[in-house]
């Protein structure tokens, strides 16, 4: 009992510190907590993910409500064509990414996770040197490539979404701002317009999974988890612009780095 009372605190005291990271940088943090859940808290790989997964959904959701006061649901229904565009390929990766998962071995589902969090630390690390800015109208002026790359990058997101639990918003706000032209600031909400139905999807494919019972199993770790990461979400957000963005993003992003070869070198035997 002691020691479960121990388990649930790190949880917390995890969760809020990861949730200030994403609170300060926009996004939800969860690419972070994967290999805390697998690493710290020794949870298995698929069930970890799961784990992340629901975590993602509540946070994503808190947060989807939260941004409302600064861009109106008006506003972002006006840009209903990208979410739409985008969850046309979304909505299939992470169907058929769960369930491909679901039945793959371990190790190899290990080693793909590996790989997607060292591109999720290099692209975090280009974004923090890369000024990222859209061109008016969007990178193609043909509305008929734009639809096609949409539903291609939607597709490879949701699969990243469903494998490593996470809500994509580090793939989908420069897809948005780069494919569309969209601002930086719509595009971030967007995106977690984006995010809900295509984990939604994935989630609800995984619940076929054995591995599902995680969340009966770890009830407590997880709603200490949740309670912390809003917590440290909202502190983030409070703190923001106390550190330089991109300072933080580069350390960040190599962090990722190398929690990711830590938690899964044993793929490269």
């Amino acid at each position: 009992m002691v020691l479960e009372k121990k388990r649930n605190k790190k949880g917390f005291f995890t969760g809020a510190i990861i949730g200030a990271i994403g609170g300060l940088i926009g996004l939800g943090g969860a690419e972070f907590r994967l290999p805390v859940l697998v690493s710290y808290f020794k949870i298995p790989t698929l069930e970890a993910v799961i784990f992340n997964k629901a975590m993602s959904l509540i946070v994503v959701t808190v947060a989807l409500i939260f941004r409302t006061n600064s861009i109106s649901i008006n506003e972002l229904m006006e840009h209903s064509d990208i979410v739409i565009n985008l969850l046309a390929g979304s909505l299939i990766g992470a169907w058929w990414a769960a369930g491909k998962a679901i039945k793959m071995a371990g190790l190899w589902l290990d080693r793909i996770i590996l790989t997607m969090l060292v591109l999720l630390a290099f692209v975090m690390l280009s974004e923090a040197w890369v000024p990222l800015n859209g061109n008016a109208g969007g990178l193609f002026q043909g509305s008929t490539a734009t639809i096609i790359a949409g539903v291609v990058a939607g597709f490879f997101i949701g699969i990243v979404a469903a494998l490593l639990g996470v809500a994509g918003g580090e793939l989908l706000i420069p897809t948005i701002v780069i494919l569309f032209g969209a601002d930086i600031k719509l595009a971030g909400s967007l995106s977690l317009m984006i995010s809900l139905p295509t984990m939604i999807v994935g989630f609800s494919r995984y619940s076929n999974a054995a591995a599902f019972n995680v969340l009966k199993h770890e009830k407590l770790l997880f709603w200490w988890m949740v309670v912390g990461s809003i917590i440290g979400a909202a502190i983030g957000g409070l703190m923001l612009g106390i550190i330089p963005v991109d300072i933080l993003t580069t350390l960040l992003g190599l962090i990722l780095l190398i929690s990711a070869i830590k938690t899964f070198k044993h793929t490269k035997k």
